[in-house]
């Protein structure tokens, strides 16, 4: 019966022998998994997108954004218009007042003159005194019309400097 055992016991040592060997292999192959399978996973740097849900998308994009770039493009056309409109009235009005100052320092030595003639001339003590009231008048008139065109004159050269100003802020 020993005989039959020892075969058995040899066997059984072959088998474990066997099985330790690929116990080490399979260690050996295992060990280095987690590596494996870090280098084998893919990673994605971009994301890849099919052309269609591209076109789609600009589409989208270009009939959100057209509507309001005609509107912003119509505002500032008509900004463009009604600033030229407001520089030919600004520019008109300049030359009239240019008219109106030069035609009014010619009044102004007319009225000087009206005024020497009147001292020149002889006459009752009160006509030259009524004279001398409507000449002072007249002066005062003019004086009037002239500050008041002054006041204009400079009230445009305030509104031309602010929007010079805004434009030079707007600017930056």
């Amino acid at each position: 019966m020993s005989a039959s055992l020892t075969g058995c016991v040899s066997s059984l040592h072959a088998s474990t022998t066997t099985l330790q060997s690929s116990i080490s292999i399979l260690d050996s192959g295992v060990a280095d998994f987690p590596r494996l399978s870090k280098v084998l996973q893919t990673t994605r740097h971009f994301h890849l997108l099919p052309e269609s849900s591209l076109s789609a998308a600009q589409a989208s994009l270009l009939s959100t954004i057209t509507p309001e770039l005609s509107a912003l493009l119509a505002r500032a056309e008509a900004h463009v218009q009604k600033m030229a409109r407001r520089e030919e009235g600004l520019v008109a009005r300049a030359e009239l007042l240019q008219g109106r100052l030069g035609g009014g320092g010619g009044s102004s030595s007319g009225g000087n003159n009206a005024n020497s003639g009147a001292r020149s001339g002889s006459g009752s003590g009160s006509g030259e005194k009524a004279g001398r009231e409507a000449l002072r008048l007249k002066q005062m008139r003019q004086r009037k019309e002239r500050l008041s065109f002054a006041v204009e004159r400079l009230s445009l050269q305030a509104q031309q400097r602010e929007r010079q100003l805004r434009m030079s802020v707007a600017g930056r």
